[in-house]
């Protein structure tokens, strides 16, 4: 419990202390907002810090700080280390620089800014990385929960959810996969109205709801948590006391850089970086950055925490200390061991909960990763997206790629999100490095710089270690190409970037 505590504590003062002195770092000022330059109605639509907060939260949020952090906890109680310390130094770094460069570019998406800091050729891989990589996520956030409410329809919220004994049952002569099929085609009539109409009709009301709602569920979860260590019934586990490997296949399963690639949202994220600049376009004022872009990432981070930390007390095993298989066993992060970890700990309220956690957290996540894509395509081609058919013009295709994609077995290109996430964290950085240093001072860009050196160390070394990616290298030989890599693009940061700009000076 102390450990859980600590972390909470040092996630807060991460915020008032590291936050604000990333914040005077990049100074900002009272520059005109481009919601205020050229409000259009549709994207540049002016709104409070206060729901954009939260818009933003649930826009970064959706499964990933759930999921990502009851998988990452099978490793044991460093997760915590890797949930604060990638939240306070890396994760909110990016969100906000993302966001705060967007804001200085003209609310610009993140393939525009990264080409305009790293060059014409990074413009043109992010181009195409983000739009694949968004049109995946809004294909998962499609199907995943669609499945689940198929399930919830034909045998009820209080049936074994996610069991195969689900697919044989029906409602209305219909079977739990045609109800997937039906309401897979509802949630695509949802994402294109979320993609398409104006901000604030569809995405701005509904967000600060179900915004609130995540945070009451994060909360009750930790509360009761708390109360069953100090109850003696779930007792929490301590980092000191596992402060090891503590997966059940820790032979194959490796700490460094799986958990880190795994936790993915709850410490930091390259989806973040392409639903940033949405809000970007709604701020009336650069000084509302740090609260909406560090904010919003210090409390994801806080509901990673919460949630690894249930994990760990709802599946343990005692008797024979403490253990993470059977954490494990239930898969770690998914619709199953959400809704028995809220059922479990919070009774009926908990079903509600977790029908929000595992159905409305991504579909409310998959609607602005479409509409992402939308602005991604619109500011590659310079379409301008005031006129009701230019956005239709785009949102069409990309829905319809997205409705083709979800009969696909699509596990195989899949595969690769969890490092792609992470490599587009890694490159959004860099380029916030290379601005800092250019535009605010030579030393300034190394609090984007070391983060961004560290995540492709990470990204590299498990491109060559998972068994996913297929080269299946020697583990010792992936660890010294994942820290080449890293410092050889921290020395061409330092001789093509920091040094000339340091002479400068």
């Amino acid at each position: 419990m102390y450990s859980f505590l600590g972390g909470l504590v040092l996630l807060i003062l991460g915020y008032l202390i590291y936050g604000a002195i990333v914040n005077s770092v990049f100074g900002p000022d009272d520059r005109p907002t481009p919601c205020t330059v050229h409000p259009d109605g549709v994207d540049f639509v002016p709104i409070s810090a206060g729901r954009a907060f939260l818009i933003q939260l649930l826009n970064i949020a959706g499964l990933g700080p759930i999921f990502g952090a009851l998988t990452g906890a099978i490793w044991g109680p460093q997760v915590y280390l890797w949930i604060v310390f990638g939240t306070i130094f890396a994760g909110a770094v990016h969100d906000y620089l993302v966001g705060m460069l967007s804001i200085r570019n003209d609310g610009a998406s993140v393939s525009e800014i990264t080409g305009k800091y790293l060059g014409g050729f990074m413009l043109f891989i992010m181009r195409i990385f983000s739009v694949v990589l968004l049109v995946m996520v809004g294909v998962v956030f499609m199907v995943g929960p669609a499945g689940l409410l198929a399930l919830m329809v034909t045998q009820g919220t209080s049936g074994a959810v996610g069991t195969a004994s689900g697919a044989a049952a029906t409602l209305m002569g219909y079977t739990t996969a045609d109800w997937t099929k039906i309401l897979t085609v509802v949630i695509l009539v949802y994402y294109f109205l979320a993609t398409l109409l104006p901000i604030d009709k569809v995405i701005g009301k509904i967000y600060p709801v179900f915004g609130l709602c995540l945070i009451f569920m994060a909360i009750g979860i930790g509360g009761v948590t708390v109360m069953h260590h100090l109850d003696g019934t779930k007792p929490m586990i301590e980092l000191w006391e596992g402060l090891y490997n503590m997966h059940p296949k820790a032979d194959s399963m490796p700490i460094w850089p799986l958990m880190f690639i795994t936790v993915a949202c709850g410490a930091i994220s390259g989806f973040h970086a392409t639903q940033s600049p949405m809000m970007a376009r709604c701020l009336t004022s650069e000084r509302q950055g740090r609260f909406v872009f560090y904010g919003a990432m210090v409390a994801e981070g806080i509901i990673a925490l919460i949630w690894a930390s249930a994990g760990i007390a709802f599946y343990n095993e005692t008797g024979g200390g403490f253990s993470t298989a059977g954490l494990l066993a239930v898969g770690g992060g998914n619709s199953t061991s959400v809704y028995q970890i809220s059922v479990g700990l919070l009774g009926p309220v908990g079903s509600i909960l977790a029908l929000l956690g595992v159905v409305a957290c991504p579909i409310t996540s998959g609607d602005t990763a479409f509409r992402s894509a939308r602005l991604t395509l619109a500011d590659w081609f310079g379409i301008d997206q005031k006129g009701f058919a230019p956005r239709l013009a785009l949102a069409l295709p990309l829905l319809a790629a997205g409705y083709a994609i979800s009969f696909l077995d699509y596990g195989i290109v899949w595969r690769y999100f969890s490092w792609s996430n992470q490599t587009l964290a890694m490159i959004a950085l860099w380029a916030g490095a290379v601005y800092l240093c250019r535009n605010v001072g030579a030393g300034k860009g190394f609090i984007a710089a070391v983060p961004a050196a560290f995540m492709s160390a990470v990204s590299v070394t498990y491109f060559c270690i998972a068994p996913e990616c297929y080269l299946m290298l020697d583990r010792t030989l992936a660890y010294g190409i994942g820290i080449g890599v890293a410092v050889l693009f921290f020395v061409i940061y330092w001789v093509r970037v920091y040094a000339p700009e340091s002479r400068k000076g």
